[in-house]
């Protein structure tokens, strides 16, 4: 993806890195009630961009996905990963993935966990996650698939 620019999210994109997160979600088909019970898990705060690994991909100069590394080695977790719904399907998803993996790899870590939504679930199993059990979402209380992803070398 030549045209996309990975770099650290700013404080002061807070705003509109949650309004992404929140279209992003509704991509799944979830309604209204549905997405104000998420709205507070979704929300990014100029706090949490300070102190958080928060990455997001640009595409002529329009913010397009964000993703977020949180904890660190040996086992950190993918604490959100959106892209805007017009550019899903156009690589933005893989390439925040792999950016992820990349620094997480860096840092030391060995395994990336991830507590994905359903509907991406079979994103990440194309992007080398594998099955690691169910969690219960702290906004919804529905269950949700536990995957992690391998990030010793050769396990690409």
């Amino acid at each position: 993806m030549v045209d996309l620019l990975i770099r650290p999210a700013r404080p002061e994109e807070a705003g509109e890195l949650t309004e992404l997160a929140l279209r992003s979600k509704a991509h799944w088909g979830y309604d209204e009630e549905f997405l104000t019970r998420c709205r507070a898990e979704l929300t990014l705060t100029a706090t949490d961009i300070a102190e958080r690994q928060v990455t997001v991909a640009e595409r002529n100069g329009r913010v397009v996905g964000l993703a977020v590394l949180a904890g660190g080695p040996p086992e950190p977790e993918l604490d959100m990963l959106f892209v805007d719904p017009p550019a899903i399907g156009t690589g933005v998803g893989r390439v925040l993935f792999q950016h992820v993996v990349s620094a997480a790899r860096a840092a030391g870590a060995r395994t990336l966990w991830i507590e994905a939504d359903p509907g991406a679930e079979a994103f990440y199993r194309r992007v080398g996650a594998v099955a690691a059990g169910t969690s219960i979402s702290p906004s919804t209380g529905r269950k949700l698939p536990r995957l992690r992803r391998d990030l010793r070398p050769g396990h690409d």
